[in-house]
């Protein structure tokens, strides 16, 4: 079923979330669609580039969602496993 409210509008970056994507860290490869947020299975560190192009580090608890745009989670420092990122795809 499509949505008649966004025909011919760009997807913003605010939710709620459409599907979840797994992720596997990458330093090069950027996530197939734009993150609104990311989630984490696992308490560590996840290092990802924003929706703005600023690569940050942020420390997470287990089975935490981090509302930020995100377009890639690097695998250099990031330890936090079994991420996903909510897409509005």
């Amino acid at each position: 079923m499509t949505n008649p409210f966004m025909s011919g509008r760009a997807l913003p970056l605010s939710g709620p979330a459409s599907d979840i994507l797994p992720v596997t860290p990458d330093d090069s490869q950027s996530l197939s669609h734009t993150a609104i947020g990311l989630y984490s299975e696992t308490a560590g560190t996840i290092v990802f580039e924003t929706a703005r192009g600023e690569v940050r580090t942020v420390a997470v608890g287990a089975l935490s969602i981090l509302p930020v745009g995100a377009s890639r989670v690097l695998a250099t420092g990031t330890t936090a496993t079994g991420l996903h990122a909510l897409v509005l795809a």
